[in-house]
């Protein structure tokens, strides 16, 4: 069913309540490092201001701890001080930069002070709560915190897909008590492409699968056998692949509880008709470093004392082939470690063959494949990014989202 988006709404004189996604990363003294995300909810932003809505905008930012459940003074005082870097106020400093003042932050979530500050509202002004989850019901989504919430606005709009895949307070209890929830832009973008793999992908479809382990991705893994015609395999998790078909691996990253969800898949594929693409050669490392020896092994002939961290030339070569023949590419982990220069050959090309090709429409998830793709300066080439790494791998693993399916139906 398709979901309500926000250009359906009429915002004019409405009180809209948007959740966005300002969990940024800060510099020690709390000041954002990194305002894309804030960025990206920008349009959704201006289209509530230029249609004369009132806005008002709550996000989390990191993970407050509760200085309730410190166990001594000292630590309670710890706490305390840690969390002051996790209020919103620099968060609204970078906002108000961005859209050119008019934003007033909140120093709570609920109560007298927000209401008192929405009342007073005008089309055209912003507010930004407190970080929700200073309210001991935000994780836990309770229903007095959603109904208060709710009761502040006319309707709702959710543009933090990073957060979409918890059934929170402020991304999915709060829906239960508008009239109406709508997609933001942002989130509109992500279900777009990721329902296009899941439901009417083109083909070829290839998948790119990274990251560490394989037991963290077993659900992801049988849903894309049911959906991919090439799985590739990288990164990490690809040792414990190599461990289930009887290789040794030296010291690399092995999952022993994967081996057996390495085997299954394997033979899916098999059964399936799926090509399944393995690394046939690694780039090898004496220690977990960027300054240590580095050499290529063969299938089976890493040594003890070395351990893979980037896949080999002639992989590099088989994947790359694989996936210019391709019409879609979605790709969940970097098949290298990418953050250390010698070992992040493999991510890069592959990135940059993406980036080079618009006959491939390619769906990156989020968390480290994305910062791989703006590290490498290549974000802007793809078809999509993601912004959110847990819920983009719980909608490839077939999910349904909380923060989704609680949207009004169109």
């Amino acid at each position: 069913m398709a979901k309500l988006m926000i250009e359906d709404l009429d915002v004019k004189g409405q009180r809209v309540l948007m959740r966005v996604d300002f969990n940024v990363p800060q510099n020690d003294d709390g000041t954002v490092r990194d305002d894309t995300r804030i960025r990206a909810a920008l349009k959704s932003i201006q289209y509530v201001r230029d249609n004369g809505g009132m806005l008002i905008l709550m996000s989390h930012l990191g993970r407050p701890k509760n200085p309730d459940k410190a166990e001594s003074e000292e630590e309670k005082a710890k706490i305390i001080k840690a969390n002051q870097k996790l209020r919103m106020d620099f968060v609204a400093d970078k906002l108000r930069e961005l859209v050119g003042g008019n934003v007033t932050k909140v120093d709570a979530i609920v109560g007298p002070e927000v209401k008192q500050a929405v009342d007073a509202m005008k089309p055209g002004d912003i507010i930004l709560l407190e970080n929700t989850r200073f309210h001991a019901g935000e994780t836990k989504n309770d229903e007095a915190l959603s109904k208060e919430l709710a009761s502040l606005v006319d309707v709702y709009v959710s543009d933090a897909f990073g957060s979409v895949h918890r059934a929170h307070a402020s991304t999915e209890g709060v829906t239960r008590f508008v009239g109406k929830s709508a997609a933001g832009y942002l989130v509109a973008k992500e279900m777009e492409y990721f329902s296009k793999v899941l439901q009417s992908p083109d083909r070829p479809l290839t998948a790119v699968l990274g990251g560490a382990k394989v037991s963290d991705k077993i659900t992801v893994i049988d849903n894309l056998l049911n959906l991919v015609d090439t799985l590739i395999i990288g990164g990490g998790m690809a040792y414990t692949f190599m461990k289930a078909q009887g290789y040794e691996i030296g010291d690399s990253l092995l999952d022993e509880g994967g081996i057996e969800v390495a085997r299954k898949a394997m033979e899916k594929a098999k059964e399936r008709g799926i090509e399944l693409l393995l690394p046939e050669d690694t780039v090898v490392a004496d220690a977990f470093d960027a300054t240590a020896h580095t050499k290529v092994a063969g299938l089976g002939q890493i040594e003890p004392g070395w351990q893979g961290l980037d896949i080999g030339p002639k992989t590099l070569e088989k994947f790359m082939a694989a996936i210019a023949q391709s019409k879609m590419v979605v790709w969940n982990g970097p098949v290298g470690v990418f953050e250390m220069e010698p070992f992040a050959k493999g991510t890069r090309a592959i990135a940059e063959l993406l980036a080079n090709s618009p006959g491939i429409t390619s769906v990156i998830g989020g968390g480290d494949t994305a910062a791989a793709v703006t590290q490498y300066g290549l974000a802007g080439r793809m078809s999509h990014v993601s912004t959110g790494g847990g819920a983009s791998l719980e909608m490839l693993e077939g999910k349904v989202l909380p923060g989704l399916a609680a949207l009004s139906d169109k």
